[in-house]
């Protein structure tokens, strides 16, 4: 499967600077942010710095480094946050179906109040 990433993504622009973010933390790999239009009290964004498309697109093609950089990052967010021992969620959305709004892989790490399920019964559907 061909991944064509778009370099004018607004996380690109924040990674090299041209759009501000509210930093969270960051490593050699990845940068956690927290979310302009939150969803929970915590809502916070974790991104490769690298040009990935979505999770399977990162699982693919980065290297080691940057698979352990980003899931580093996110236990760190989740100890920064606070996030226990009441929860959180984490949801990496891809493609048309799953609602993707920026084409460049992101996490977010949802926290601070109940969360629901995460999707409704649709086994009618089936």
């Amino acid at each position: 499967m061909a991944f064509e990433y778009d370099d004018q993504n607004i996380f690109a622009k924040i990674l090299r600077g041209e759009i501000p973010c509210d930093k969270v933390l960051e490593n050699d790999h990845a940068l956690a942010f927290r979310d302009i239009a939150p969803q929970a009290p915590d809502h916070v964004l974790v991104i490769p710095k690298g040009a990935y498309v979505s999770y399977d697109h990162f699982a693919q093609q980065a290297s080691d480094a940057e698979i352990i950089g980003l899931t580093r990052l996110v236990g760190e967010v989740c100890a920064h946050v606070g996030v226990q021992p009441d929860g959180f969620r984490m949801v990496a959305n891809t493609g048309p179906n799953a609602i993707q709004d920026v084409p460049h892989l992101h996490v977010h790490v949802l926290a601070g109040r109940p969360l629901g399920r995460m999707l409704r019964d649709q086994s009618d559907l089936l």
